[in-house]
């Protein structure tokens, strides 16, 4: 399974060239509550539009995608250790990658930083 960070959801959603890579991975795309969050606010301040639907209306009825919900307290508990970035979204979204023990797709350089390779999947 690959947990898609926030940007990855967009590109896919978008079918943006940046998304192209995740094609590989139908079926196995997940999409944390975390992303449905930010994606709700950034709607909220005026940074992306969902024609039609809300954020969490047009992830949930997307079939690309399957919404992981794991248990908050071992999604913190990975994110307390995460001191290297202070966005609460990124930092979130790389521990509920760890928690699962999935790979997190990411354009996002600092997460790409410092998360093993072999817990990215690299998007351009």
């Amino acid at each position: 399974m690959i947990l898609l960070d926030t940007c990855a959801v967009l590109f896919v959603l978008a079918a943006h060239p940046r998304g192209k890579a995740l094609a590989a991975h139908a079926g196995g795309l997940a999409v944390s509550p975390i992303s449905i969050l930010e994606l709700s606010f950034l709607v909220e301040c005026g940074r992306i539009a969902f024609p039609g639907s809300d954020a969490a209306t047009a992830v949930r009825n997307d079939p690309r995608f399957a919404i992981d919900d794991p248990p908050i307290g071992g999604v913190i508990a990975h994110a307390i250790v995460l001191s290297w970035t202070r966005d609460p979204f990124d930092r979130l979204l790389a521990a509920h990658a760890l928690h699962r023990g999935w790979r997190l797709a990411t354009s996002d350089r600092v997460i790409l930083q410092n998360l093993p390779a072999s817990s990215t999947l690299r998007l351009p």
